[in-house]
């Protein structure tokens, strides 16, 4: 391999130059390598080494060192961007358009310039050679030819200022004065537009204050139907009540005249009415009594077989005696 070497400095002009040895091109792979690969790889060919610039280089306005800005105004560059996007940022925008209406962007300007999303571009290439630009041509003067000869023109006999600035003075003061009237008649028009503005606005205004004031008066209408519909609504509801109460009463009343004496007959049988001294006597003195009797009974019970024992006793002593003496 050949040794790859440039070299690049500066003039004293400030003016950038660049050269380096020719070598062979190298053979490159048919397929791209892997980016480590592709970033170890030495540019060989100048037309893919990136510190080439395109393009025409005669046109090109190279800035010397000297000439470089100042980092304080670059600084204030920045600032006036940075003041200017937050401007655009904070800027007011227009507000959303009435209801059945939208906005359109229009052209404001004097003359009318058609507009289009697609951007009309065109691509155009060149390729100069390394020559020097062509001297500029000299102006090519003819060779003198002829025979100069001379003549005397008095005064007026060419132009007459007078007679011929009249028609240019006509023309003037006409466009003049035509124009004067076209902007009177514009600014008479102009007022005539404001005041039927004027009139349309407060005849919109006062529609406006009519619609306004119907729709109110339905509103309160609405209301006032909705609050009677509901007062009606509550008294066919009470009405209701009071005649299924009334119904309900006389089903009742009805009912209850043949059923109270049964139920007093049956309460009654079955001891739910009672008097108070024959409850007391049946609850309270009876069982005092029967427990009383029974208690004499028992005593009279006991008594008697007591004395029946000692009859028998008595008996069967006398008959024993009897058989004793008997024998």
């Amino acid at each position: 391999k050949m040794a790859f070497v440039s070299r690049s400095h500066r003039d004293p002009n400030e003016t950038y130059t660049f050269s380096s040895r020719p070598r062979p091109v190298e053979n490159r792979p048919k397929y791209r390598g892997p980016p480590f690969e592709q970033m170890q790889s030495n540019y060989g060919n100048i037309m893919y080494d990136r510190r080439v610039v395109r393009g025409n280089t005669h046109g090109q306005h190279i800035i010397p060192t000297a000439a470089q800005t100042h980092p304080i105004e670059i600084q204030r560059q920045q600032e006036i961007r940075r003041r200017k996007r937050a401007r655009e940022q904070f800027r007011t925008v227009t507000p959303e358009a009435l209801q059945g209406r939208k906005h359109i962007d229009i052209q404001t300007e004097l003359y009318l310039e058609e507009l289009s999303d697609v951007v009309v571009a065109t691509d155009s290439e060149c390729q100069t050679d390394a020559f020097l630009d062509k001297p500029a041509t000299p102006l090519f003067i003819p060779a003198k030819s002829g025979k100069d000869v001379e003549t005397q023109i008095e005064e007026g006999e060419l132009f007459d200022f007078d007679l011929e600035v009249q028609p240019v003075l006509e023309v003037l003061v006409g466009k003049t004065i035509e124009q004067s009237l076209m902007e009177v008649m514009e600014e008479e028009e102009l007022a005539c537009l404001r005041a039927q503005q004027r009139a349309f606005n407060e005849l919109r205004n006062n529609e406006l204050a009519e619609v306004k004031r119907l729709q109110e008066q339905e509103r309160r209408h609405s209301e006032e139907k909705e609050r009677r519909t509901a007062q009606q609504r509550e008294m066919l509801k009470k009405e209701r009540e009071t005649a299924e109460k009334i119904a309900a009463r006389a089903y009742t009343q009805q009912y209850l005249a043949d059923l109270l004496p049964a139920v007093f007959t049956s309460l009654r049988g079955h001891g739910y009415f009672y008097d108070p001294v024959e409850k007391d006597v049946e609850t309270n003195f009876f069982p005092w009594l029967m427990t009383e009797v029974h208690k004499s009974l028992e005593k009279r019970y006991t008594a008697r077989a007591l004395l029946d024992s000692k009859t028998i006793q008595y008996i069967f002593s006398l008959v024993q005696k009897t058989s004793l003496c008997l024998r």
